[in-house]
């Protein structure tokens, strides 16, 4: 009997430890459903685990009721009991808060969890495979709140690169890096009526989103780490780094909209992009070089109505008669125009004998401005439709190519590595349509007027040589950056109308191009006996760049006399219409730059930087940056930056930031000189023209020469995460103090008095002129929140959710600063407009929420956006023209189907629901006589509507 009890025992216990100690196994996968090697797999609370093979397999003993822990690099934690021997997880990407980071700290495994400022980080792979937007900066618009861009109309080269700002301030205060080296700057300097006016920004759309990884955003002031320009923060854009994988994108869409094709409903602004990437290794240490390009095309739209003004006058009708009668109408004599005045059936008898009567030209001239448009329209068979604009977006075509490469050349880390890019757009806008009533038309080339047209090329250059590696326990980079872009003016469909009948209808208009060269050489350090580590950073940093305006042909800038002579002095008349109107010079919708304008100037900048990151405990983090920097052409700067960390819990974490910054004025602020047709709020053409800081005009108004911005500002956040439930969020305020900010400043005229001024506004066709200054200080302050949650219910079946918020004002504080020549001079108000003040405060979005669903059931993904876009003000100087346009929520759907492992189909929309901002009121006088039913000044999210598309994307490994 005892050794039956004994037997008992024995079996009890060997079923007891069989049931404590077995082997739990299954496979790891991704949100794809494809496996995951190298992920750990640990039970918790003890030092025993293992990691999944590169099938993503696993294996281990372990006892029923304990939690395996799975952990990867860009994925959420995973806990899981133990209730069963076999046990498969799928992992959900995590990017936002456990990714190690390139930005905000030099420290190479800082993530962005521990990062003392915020720093979003978004996946691009996956953007691109279900959100409808295909180019950069409508990605960012509608997934980073912080973050603000909207293609542009009637803004002459501003229609074909997007400006884009970052917490509300200008484009040129946001720092642009391609894996972690600065990226160089457009040449196109916005002078036109839209937000960042004044502005030079960063080209995003030059770079095709399949060469693109993920995309850092670093919200915070990074001057003293970085240099000039990340006074708002800095976005990096990190490259894909792929083997042996080809991905390729196909995309389709167009505007399925009520108000498409003129508001008369159905699809316009057909769009298709077609994308690839694909890497090779190299070597057997773990090079590789990845290549990644795209071409698209994107057709205009319109969402006019219908041309609400005045369009021919009586002498129009005459003149038309009198070219189907085959006579010269270039140069009616006045026998003439009173015989083919009794051609035009419409007339008077009344009105017919009064023009027979007419002692001499004044006479006829005052008696055949009479409007006569509708009788007119109808005589020719014509609607007031076919003399509207386009506005919307402009036709774009272009192609785009990235290459990036590593090649380690030992085996202690010595690294070899380079990354560059090329692309070639071309774009197609108008202007505003030239009428026949106005001595802009030439009407004997076009006798019901014309609609002129921009071509552009736009070609950007880039590449970076590095090499990096350590050297005594210090890693060392050395690397050199060198990129170029170039802009050039086509113009057609116009003609310049002083040169009256021998006008080309075509012209090269010239263009202007920026290079930027940078060698950096970074070294760091990171001490692990120091406290509990302390990261050391110290470099140096020389940029070189240059600056060119190219002259056009002749006649796209010159003005003419009747005679065909060129207009070089005060004393001679221009060409001049019947009614004896001068007669602008140079192409219609922009005149072309002159050799005057031409020019090539360039400086040279140096830097040196340090920066320290000490954690003092496992709680506390504090790091320290300051950085030199000595410009060639307007001295020197020194800027700091304390941040710290707190963690308060283990998921509950502290951080703030106090940092004073710098931006140089670019050397398109500098120096661009041009002039340029310019259209007031009531419609009304003037040629404006961009003077220097250096130039005659600017010493006769008393502009100041420019200096550079400087900056202060303080942020404080916390971050938390609820692991349980899956949850983190960020909470981010901050403050930004600029002083002299540089601006473009209203128009001014000369006197009219045959002074100097008015002298030198002749000399460049203008009737104005405007410059770059520093008028003004700013303030902006905001809150930033970011709220994500990823539910997994089973394998099979998991719901990703994010909120991010962004609510900012920025204002102008103080008086403007202007001289004491502007204040004796009544000009103050000229020198900092009204429509300039709300440009900057309140001409985008001071609020935007977003809320993004993904849910992935199977082999189906659904993508739900929402983005609510608080209310924007209409730029004018007219205080009582000021509409405020409403509040608007924007909703994006696409669903996908894995077909296979290697096809995915999606389709959806962006603007589900067909949402347009509100229209201009008539009460508010802007909407231009019909021309803008929409603000062109006031951006939100455009003006397109339902936008439909469908993608085929493929992935062989």
């Amino acid at each position: 009997m005892k050794n039956y009890y004994l037997l008992i025992l024995s079996f009890f216990f060997c079923w007891l430890g069989h049931a404590q100690a077995q082997t739990i196994s299954g496979v790891v996968l991704d949100e794809n459903s494809e496996p995951l090697g190298g992920v750990t797999v640990a039970i918790k609370d003890t030092n025993r685990g293992t990691s999944t093979d590169f099938d993503g397999n696993y294996s281990l003993e372990a006892e029923l009721g304990q939690t395996l822990v799975f952990t990867f690099v860009g994925y959420d934690a995973r806990e899981v009991l133990i209730d069963q021997e076999e046990i498969n997880v799928t992992m959900v990407s995590g990017m936002s808060l456990g990714e190690v980071v390139l930005v905000g700290s030099r420290n190479p495994s800082r993530t962005v969890v521990e990062s003392t400022v915020p720093i979003d980080v978004l996946d691009v792979q996956e953007m691109t495979v279900a959100v409808p937007q295909v180019n950069l900066n409508q990605m960012l618009n509608y997934v980073a709140p912080s973050f603000t861009s909207n293609t542009q109309t009637i803004s002459d080269g501003t229609d074909h690169i997007d400006p884009a700002s970052l917490r509300g301030l200008g484009p040129d205060q946001v720092l642009v890096l391609i894996n972690g080296k600065r990226r160089h700057n457009s040449s196109l300097i916005n002078v036109n009526g839209t937000f960042g006016r004044g502005s030079v920004g960063t080209d995003l759309n030059a770079i095709p989103a399949s060469a693109i990884k993920r995309i850092e955003v670093l919200r915070d002031g990074a001057a003293a780490q970085y240099g000039s320009d990340a006074i708002a923060g800095v976005i990096n854009i990190v490259l894909v780094d792929r083997t042996n994988e080809l991905s390729f994108n196909v995309t389709t869409g167009a505007n399925f909209s009520k108000n498409a094709n003129e508001q008369t409903g159905g699809v316009d602004g057909e769009t298709v992009n077609v994308a690839a990437s694909y890497g090779i290794s190299l070597g057997e240490k773990g090079g590789y070089v990845a290549f990644a390009g795209d071409f698209d095309y994107r057709e205009d739209y319109n969402r006019m109505k219908e041309w609400e003004g005045t369009i021919f006058n009586a002498y129009n009708a005459i003149e038309f008669r009198a070219a189907n009668s085959g006579a010269n109408i270039a140069n009616l004599s006045d026998d003439q125009i009173k015989e083919f005045a009794q051609d035009v059936s419409y007339f008077s008898s009344d009105f017919q004998n009064d023009i027979s009567n007419a002692p001499d030209r004044e006479a006829l001239q005052d008696l055949l401005g009479l409007d006569v448009t509708q009788e007119e329209l109808n005589a020719r068979g014509l609607e007031r439709t076919d003399f509207n604009m386009r506005v919307g977006q402009s036709a774009l075509r272009g192609g785009r190519f990235f290459a990036n490469m590593s090649l380690p050349l030992d085996d202690a880390g010595t690294e070899l590595y380079s990354f560059a890019g090329m692309s070639s757009r071309r774009g197609n806008s108008a202007g505003f349509y030239r009428l026949p009533n106005q001595s802009r038309t030439y009407t004997p080339i076009y006798i019901n007027g014309f609609l002129p047209e921009i071509n552009s090329k736009i070609k950007d250059q880039s590449i970076a040589v590095g090499v990096r590696g350590e050297i005594s326990d210090w890693e060392v980079d050395f690397s050199n950056t060198w990129g170029k872009n170039e802009f050039q003016y086509f113009i057609s469909n116009t003609s310049n109308a002083s040169l009256q009948r021998a006008s080309p209808t075509a012209f090269d208009a010239g263009g202007f191009s920026f290079l930027q060269n940078t060698t950096n050489l970074d070294i760091s350090r990171f001490y692990e006996e120091v406290f509990l580590g302390m990261n050391v950073a110290f470099g140096a940093e020389h940029r070189f760049e240059n600056y060119e305006i190219e002259a056009g042909e002749r006649g796209s800038y010159e003005q003419y006399t009747q005679d065909g002579d060129v207009v070089i002095r005060a004393d001679q008349d221009p060409a001049f219409d019947f009614f004896g109107s001068a007669r602008p010079g140079g192409s219609q919708v922009f005149p072309g730059f002159s050799p005057k304008n031409e020019l090539s100037r360039e400086r040279s900048s140096i830097a040196g930087y340090f920066d320290v990151e000490v954690d003092f405990s496992e709680r506390f983090l504090a790091t320290f940056a300051t950085r030199f920097e000595d410009y060639s052409d307007f001295g020197s700067t020194l800027n700091f930056k304390l941040s710290s960390r707190y963690k308060l819990t283990d998921n509950i974490n502290i951080r703030g930031a106090a940092n004073t910054g710098f931006r140089a004025p670019s050397l398109h602020q500098l120096y661009f000189n041009s002039t340029s047709t310019i259209f007031d709020n009531e419609g009304n053409p003037q040629e404006v023209g961009t003077f220097s800081n250096d130039s005659r005009a600017a010493q006769l108004l008393g502009i100041p020469a420019l200096k550079e911005e400087t900056s202060k500002s303080i942020s404080l956040g916390f971050t938390a995460k609820i692991p349980d439930a899956n949850l983190s969020l960020t909470v981010d305020g901050y403050f930004v103090a600029i002083d002299d900010r540089v601006v473009y400043t209203g128009q001014f005229t000369g006197p009219g008095t045959d002074s100097e001024l008015d002298r030198l506004l002749a000399q460049a066709n203008a009737t104005a002129a405007s410059f770059f200054a520093n008028a003004i200080d700013t303030e902006s302050k905001g809150l930033d929140m970011v709220v994500t949650h990823k539910a997994i219910f089973n394998d099979n079946f998991s719901l990703k959710s994010d909120l991010a918020a962004t609510l900012s004002k920025t204002q102008k504080v103080g008086d403007i600063n202007a001289s004491d020549v502007l204040e004796r001079a009544g000009l103050v108000d000229t020198y900092f407009p009204e429509d300039s003040r709300v440009y900057l405060e309140e001409a985008v979005p001071r609020t935007k929420v977003n809320l993004t669903n993904s849910l992935t059931a199977g082999d189906f993904n659904v993508f739900l956006r929402n983005v609510y876009f608080g209310e924007v003000t209409e730029a004018t100087t007219i205080l009582e023209n000021q509409q405020v346009f409403g509040t608007k929520v924007v909703t994006d759907l696409s669903v996908g189907f894995h077909a296979t492992e290697s096809l995915t189909l999606t389709v959806g929309a962006n603007n589900l629901f067909d949402v347009y901002p509100d229209r201009a009121e008539p009460e508010f006088g802007n909407r231009s006589d019909g021309r803008f039913d929409w603000s062109r000044r006031a951006q939100q999210f455009g003006v397109a509507g339902r936008f439909l598309f469908a993608r085929v994307s493929i992935n062989l490994k």
